[in-house]
């Protein structure tokens, strides 16, 4: 930024951070404030070798709350969970979270590449351009920009906790000191109540430093009525032994002359959590061994015992915890387990990929995945200030596809450019926004309405809801095609030299989307009860190209969408009553589920449900997500 320091440059920029928190909360009262979108209603049921009747044993709209899972930038989750949703009869949760545990990235230099592991090969997926978007605006500027990055969701935070809530933010060295100073702000200093301390052993070798060996975790209070319950240490097997006399009263030692019965607990909780050997007074929480059954291979995975110990102390039972970094689910995991209530929320395809199975795995009750709804994620983008940056880049992908650009008085959001020869329009969407089946009802709009006449309108889209292939193909014209800007395009544009290499070579694959395809459904109905046979026929990839993958494992890929793209499908489940709007998923299966058959490597390809006989016909609803967070749906009636 400049050459000032971070203490001088702090008091200016935390003036200018809640101006934007303003901004943001004049923003949720507007008519255009931001919406959660259901996108499906997971009943967990995963496939077994028993058949599935499970979900008309639930009645959802008898219950006023149901779990959520929410994919998204977080920012955007608060500020629809604080916002009104008339529409959806969803109420503002506004003061009324009663924990908040967050564990944000607090390194610069994380890989936030993820690896995966295919039947025949492994390939290393890179970032989605929502993930990569994020992550470069929070470390852009170092560690000022990773404090105006937390600043506003600290903020929002606050807003939803309750009076009698608490927040624990988990943090290690690298900017922990920075945090706590915004904490002070925004919760108040009187309102700090614990740095805990979490030490841990691990095998990294420091040859010049005492080996770093612990996380921070800041607990502050919304207010000084905070609900807090304090655990007690149990008494050690070594402790009991000293306790070796006894009478009619119980066991006693003796101290000072004095008799000194035994109590079955220990002292107090302390906020210094260790591990050590298995007999001390202090209370153990190891990270996730690799053979242990939580762990889910997110690399931030916390254990669930520090989890749990949190949530005893800070939500009772019925209550509330939120998680905005949700990682790997742990949170809402223990959560579930300990009888709170929950909402799990992640930026990252990965982290919702996971968390949604280990919550079928660990069979939770029925939870909501949702995301952020439509055009309401543009506009919150456009009013934190990178607008500018989202339109540079949309002419640039629009100058690499060829297109000519209009005037800045026909076209004052710059996304909309033309082919003359062909008489085609061309639109490209923000990658901060789902291109769905608004976004082809605009692009057929505009091409009707827009200067002179058009044959064709092309949409070129970053991120794509589920149904999109699908819609596309209802809509039934050639009026209107859409493609896939490639995913690799924002590492070749860091430099003048790369986008000057694109220009020249036009080296820039646009390509087709993927989709599902599906053998007719089989309908085996008897006297009460009706069995339905569903099965996965194809999956269609036409180019590695729209993919997150560098060259070397594009060319690794190509043989699996040439000879086996079914390996590809991660997850998928089935909605066999599918009424057009909301998605319910009664069944699934996913990758690493072994109790249908003992490949943790590939989905089963055909479902068998038992559900109750309908005398009429049925629209079957299938959804499958693929290794790299790629969803896709079909559609029939049978």
């Amino acid at each position: 930024m400049n050459n000032l320091s971070l203490i001088e440059l702090l008091p200016k920029v935390v003036a200018d951070w809640k101006k934007e928190v303003e901004k943001i909360m004049e923003n949720i009262s507007e008519w255009n404030k931001i919406k959660l979108q259901t996108n499906e209603i997971v009943v967990p049921a995963k496939d077994s070798l028993k058949t599935v009747f499970k979900f008309w044993e639930t009645n959802l709209e008898s219950e006023d709350w149901q779990n959520r899972l929410v994919y998204w930038d977080n920012i955007l989750v608060m500020s629809a969970l604080l916002a009104w949703d008339t529409a959806n009869n969803l109420e503002s949760m506004r003061w009324k979270i009663d924990l908040i545990y967050i564990d944000p990235p607090f390194d610069s230099k994380a890989d936030y590449r993820t690896k995966i592991t295919l039947p025949w090969t492994e390939l290393e997926k890179k970032p989605t351009v929502l993930e990569q978007f994020a992550y470069s605006d929070t470390w852009k500027d170092w560690t000022i920009s990773y404090l105006k990055m937390m600043y506003p969701r600290l903020a929002l935070m606050r807003e939803l906790l309750s009076e009698t809530g608490s927040i624990y933010v988990h943090i290690d060295w690298h900017v922990g000191h920075y945090v706590k100073i915004l904490l002070d702000e925004i919760f108040g200093k009187e309102n700090f109540r614990n740095e805990i301390v979490w030490a841990y052993t691990s095998w990294n070798a420091w040859e010049k430093d005492f080996a770093r060996k612990h996380d921070t975790i800041f607990r502050y209070s919304k207010a000084n009525n905070y609900y807090f319950f304090r655990e007690y240490r149990d008494i050690t097997d070594f402790s009991k032994s000293k306790y070796n006399l006894e009478d009619e009263l119980g066991k006693y030692k003796i101290v000072n002359w004095q008799k000194k019965y035994m109590s079955e607990k220990w002292l107090p909780l302390e906020d210094y959590w260790k591990i050590d050997i298995e007999e001390n007074d202090f209370w153990e929480v190891p990270i996730v061994n690799v053979m242990a059954k939580e762990r889910t291979e997110y690399k931030t995975q916390k254990p669930e015992k520090l989890l749990e110990r949190i949530i005893k102390a800070s939500c009772p039972e019925g209550w509330i915890v939120c998680d905005f970094f949700g990682g790997s689910g742990t949170t809402a995991s223990v959560a579930e387990k300990l009888g709170r209530k929950w909402i799990s929320s992640d930026i990252g395809k990965p982290s919702v990929m996971i968390q949604r199975k280990r919550f079928i795995d660990n069979e939770a009750k029925t939870f909501l995945y949702q995301s952020i709804g439509d055009y309401q994620k543009e506009y919150l983008a456009q009013t934190h200030g990178t607008s500018f940056r989202i339109w540079d880049l949309s002419q640039i992908v629009l100058s690499l596809y060829g297109a000519i650009p209009c005037t800045a008085e026909e076209n004052p959001t710059k996304n909309v450019w033309y082919i003359k020869e062909s008489k085609t329009l061309v639109v490209v969407d923000s990658p901060n926004k789902l291109t769905n089946f608004n976004s082809l009802k605009k692009a057929l709009h505009l091409k009707d309405t827009f200067l002179w006449g058009w044959k064709k309108v092309v949409v070129l889209g970053w991120n794509f809801s589920s149904t999109i292939s699908l819609e596309l193909r209802e809509l039934n014209t050639e009026e209107i095609e859409v493609l896939v800007i490639p995913p690799d395009l924002l590492d070749k544009l860091k430099t003048k030299q790369g986008y000057k290499k694109l220009v020249d070579s036009w080296a820039v694959k646009f390509s087709s989307l993927q989709y599902l395809d599906i053998f007719t459904p089989e309908r085996i109905i008897s006297w009460e009860q009706e069995q339905i046979n569903i099965k996965l026929k194809n999956y269609i990839i036409l180019t590695p190209d729209a993919l997150p993958l560098d060259e070397k494992n594009k060319e690794l890929l190509k043989p699996i969408i040439a000879n086996s793209p079914l390996d590809l499908i991660e997850y998928w489940s089935i909605d066999t009553d599918y009424d057009g709007k909301i998605f319910r998923s009664i069944w699934q299966d996913y990758r690493q589920n072994t109790e249908n058959d003992d490949d943790p490597l590939r989905v089963i390809k055909e479902a068998k449900i038992l559900t109750p006989k309908k005398d009429w016909k049925r629209k079957i609803c299938v959804k499958a997500v693929d290794v790299f967070g790629w969803e896709s749906e079909v559609v029939v009636e049978v």
